[in-house]
């Protein structure tokens, strides 16, 4: 039997919201597994469903940055120790300066990311004065460089601690087209859904959440049969809540996503799909 310690049970309690006693217990009945006991506080239905795991406690911006023609975006997160040094302007410009950067270049690993030259210094001298003069960590904890044969647009949420990064099928948006992707860009800041759509969902998570529905009802007493229809039931209200196009739209709960998008198809004149979407939570990681 694997040992508990109060620091697995505080773990757990911060990644579910569960309480303590009943994040001990799970830790106990999966023998010190942190996955298992997710799974079986969920099963209780005592875990929030919305917390994800593997949080980190950290200050920092996130920066995107999209080139002219909407066709190249980049998006990077720096952490630090503190808010003071996150809000500091030297701080943002070095953030700044690392997002052009990444439109300019073609990074694949922050070792290239470090030799990039800023005029007569490189991003790693810009960094290293950035830790002599404030004098905490900082580091670029992850980047991307997303390039598209269609449009690309960004959000950034107020404060820099947000940021959407949105891939979509069609060329040349006119302004009108182009608000309503980056209305689509901020829903999933404000959403956060896990797949564009259902065929994005693989069987492995349907399956686990249907396992979990199941036995959420059969808990409450439900019979087999019951808890199988409750379960499908279930699996419908989950693909509203983590597939960006089944949504309800922020701006008007009377359109889903895919309505929106239906709008901007009608506006580019081509039918127009979501290709791919990035959001980095500061702190969060993948």
């Amino acid at each position: 039997m694997a040992e508990i310690t109060a620091q697995m049970v505080k773990t757990l309690r911060d990644k579910t919201g569960a309480g303590m006693a009943d994040c001990k217990k799970a830790l106990v009945d999966a023998n010190g597994s942190m996955e298992e006991a997710i799974e079986i506080l969920r099963k209780k239905g005592a875990a929030s469903a919305a917390k994800r795991a593997d949080r980190v406690a950290s200050e920092g911006i996130i920066a995107t940055r999209l080139s002219d023609d909407h066709k190249l975006a980049a998006i990077v997160e720096v952490n630090c120790e503190t808010d003071f040094v996150a809000r500091n302007a030297e701080f943002e410009s070095y953030v700044t300066k690392i997002a052009d950067a990444l439109i300019a270049n073609e990074i694949n690993n922050l070792d290239e990311l470090m030799k990039i030259k800023i005029g007569e210094d490189t991003i790693e001298g810009i960094h290293n004065e950035i830790l002599a003069k404030f004098g905490e960590k900082i580091g670029v904890s992850r980047f991307e460089r997303v390039k598209s044969n269609g449009t690309i647009a960004t959000y950034n949420h107020a404060g820099n601690k947000l940021a959407v990064v949105i891939e979509a099928s069609a060329p040349n948006f006119n302004d009108e087209a182009y608000a309503l992707l980056r209305d689509i860009a901020m829903q999933i800041a404000a959403m956060n859904p896990q797949f564009i759509s259902r065929n994005d969902v693989d069987q492995a998570t349907l399956d686990k959440e249907k396992e979990i529905y199941v036995q959420q009802a059969i808990d409450s007493g439900k019979p087999a049969d019951i808890a199988e229809r409750i379960a499908i039931g279930k699996l419908e209200k989950f693909y509203q809540e983590q597939c960006l196009i089944e949504q309800s739209f922020v701006k008007d709960a009377n359109k889903t996503v895919g309505d929106v998008l239906k709008e901007i198809s009608g506006l580019v004149g081509t039918d127009v799909t979501i290709l791919s979407f990035r959001r980095y939570l500061l702190g969060e990681k993948n």
